[in-house]
């Protein structure tokens, strides 16, 4: 038995999983608790697809399936505490469920309705010490059933995987006052169809294709809560270098964090920077009016830690992509939300109708050294949806005219393989009149290159954050309702970059679309069987990247 198994995302090792320490750094004992709460989130599926058709509903329950879920994406919680306490949670929530589904089951067939299912819908620890979950956590794991078909183990996967991006989008949207109740539903549905033996490879990849089209609703949900409440992003020239004075820098993703700290530093003469996929947040209006959110610093979440160590003053990470903690940096770090460190001090979750204390990281601040310049200079941002289809007759017009050849959209992760300077130099060889549409932290292999305009467009339009490529799929049917033709027909390419579960979701939501001839890099998933990759390669002409020269004159070509 290996210590452990994991190829959910990109890096893992020889793209084929890691067994001994993930190459995120995820210790052995981390990913079998992580197996463990999984386990147990389809024993609370299995009593809640019970429950639903008998009216029992548990929105807390609903609500912590998808939390837990988001805790498992890479690069998103190291913290062996954290996952015991989830694990405890899970089976108290699972055990509730399945005593009122049972009662209720009995009050409305007067029958003997006490059976306990399988084994994740029923067992118990015999304590909450860490030997005894692992000890079980070592059975169910992705390769623990030796019997399980390989390709029916490779569709059960991509669900999960897709589950887990959903899962974050959900929880981005229930902070914002985002609520679809449908979405926490089938997430229950899809992972209590990854336990089902009866479910054979039409079944599985229906599902997958369901789980794409969930993963669409998640966006659109997560898009409509953030602009509902900060409104939409608005082309925005970021300042990358710094400012005089003690700075916080805040990563992640959450952008309810960032309101929560910008009110609470505001007049206290400390300045706060985005990194990484916080960067699209400089374009919300409702954000950027806090004077003292002063600009973004560094670039991609691989390169924190020496970008962290640099910048001197307190770090926040929000959601996932931490790394493991360099010494440089620890006393001056903290998580929040479903991110965890062992030995970094977490922020607790705001009370019900209340507000995170970021009291301790400002208090840190006070006494850190002030930034470090890495750089100078501004990049744009907020091309999302709603800026772009403002000027769509501007862009139908340039395309039109021919002063705009083609669109490549270049979405999705950044990571640390030397492959992915393939993105850079892809960007660097498109033809001038090409425009390149991003979303997602993949933009900082190209947008920092001054690529320039066309008629005033910018070369590079981003979107935002990896959820925003809901806003490249809007962007595209618009395009293609204007031109009265399909998206495929577009001129239009994907050349997608992926490294984690969230660019999964959106590579199976661009799927469930019917978009064909995506490029896929640097390698196509682990997780999918050769036989599994044959029917989705075949079925949507999904091609792995080739050379830069190859790719980039097909693209041109439209093919």
């Amino acid at each position: 038995m290996t210590d452990m198994f994991c190829y959910q995302c990109q890096e893992t090792m020889k793209n084929t999983g890691c067994t001994r320490r993930g190459m995120c750094g995820k210790s052995a004992e981390v990913a079998r608790l992580q197996d463990l709460l999984i386990y147990l989130l389809k024993g609370i599926s299995f009593w809640g697809t019970r429950a639903r058709p008998m009216d029992i509903k548990d929105d807390e329950t609903d609500l912590f399936v998808a939390k837990a879920l988001f805790a498992t994406i890479t690069n998103a919680n190291f913290d062996s505490d954290r996952f015991v306490a989830l694990i405890k949670e899970a089976i108290e929530r699972r055990d509730d469920l399945r005593k009122r589904a049972q009662t209720r089951c009995n009050e409305l067939h007067n029958s003997n309705c006490t059976g306990g299912g399988p084994d994740w819908a029923g067992w118990h620890p015999e304590n909450y010490e860490v030997e005894t979950l692992l000890a079980k956590g070592r059975t169910v794991g992705v390769m623990d059933d030796p019997e399980l078909n390989e390709d029916i183990r490779s569709m059960r996967e991509v669900v999960i995987y897709g589950l887990k991006g959903i899962a974050a989008y959900v929880d981005h949207a229930y902070l914002v006052g985002g609520r679809d109740e449908s979405i926490l539903a089938f997430m229950q549905e899809a992972l209590e169809a990854t336990t089902n033996d009866k479910l054979g490879q039409a079944e599985m990849l229906a599902m997958i294709q369901k789980t794409g089209e969930f993963g669409i609703k998640g966006m659109a949900l997560l898009d409509a809560s953030n602009t509902g409440r900060y409104g939409n992003p608005e082309p925005t020239q970021v300042f990358l270098g710094v400012k005089p004075g003690k700075g916080i820098l805040v990563s992640g993703h959450d952008l309810v964090d960032l309101e929560e700290l910008l009110q609470q530093t505001e007049g206290t003469g400390i300045n706060i920077y985005t990194h990484g996929e916080m960067l699209p947040t400089n374009a919300y209006p409702e954000l950027k009016k806090y004077k003292h959110l002063v600009g973004n610093y560094g670039g991609s979440w691989w390169k924190q830690a020496e970008e962290f160590d640099a910048f001197g003053g307190s770090i926040l990470m929000t959601t996932n992509c931490i790394i493991p903690v360099r010494d440089g940096y620890r006393d001056r770090i903290f998580t929040t939300g479903m991110t965890g460190y062992p030995g970094v001090p977490h922020i607790a979750d705001r009370p019900e109708g209340g507000h995170k204390d970021f009291s301790a990281v400002i208090e840190r601040a006070r006494t850190c050294d002030e930034p470090k310049e890495l750089e100078t200079g501004t990049i744009p941002i907020g091309y999302a949806h709603h800026t772009v289809l403002s000027v769509a007759d501007k862009v139908i017009e340039a395309v039109k005219s021919g002063a705009i050849s083609r669109f490549v959209v270049m979405g999705g992760c950044d990571g640390r393989h030397k492959s992915r300077e393939y993105y850079t130099d892809v960007a660097l060889a498109l033809p001038k009149d090409a425009i390149i549409l991003t979303a997602g932290c993949a933009k900082y292999r190209y947008n920092k290159l001054g690529l320039g305009d066309i008629g005033g467009i910018p070369r590079v339009l981003d979107a935002g954050q990896c959820n925003d490529s809901y806003s490249l799929v809007l962007i595209a049917q618009a395009l293609a309702g204007a031109f009265n033709c399909s998206v495929n027909d577009l001129p239009l390419s994907f050349d997608i970059a992926w490294y984690e579960q969230k660019a999964v979701i959106v590579l199976l939501a661009l799927l469930s679309l019917g978009v064909k001839k995506i490029r896929l890099g640097p390698t196509l998933p682990a997780f999918l069987s050769p036989n599994v990759a044959k029917v989705i390669v075949e079925a949507f002409d999904l091609k792995p990247i080739d050379t830069v020269e190859a790719d980039v004159e097909a693209m041109m070509a439209g093919a």
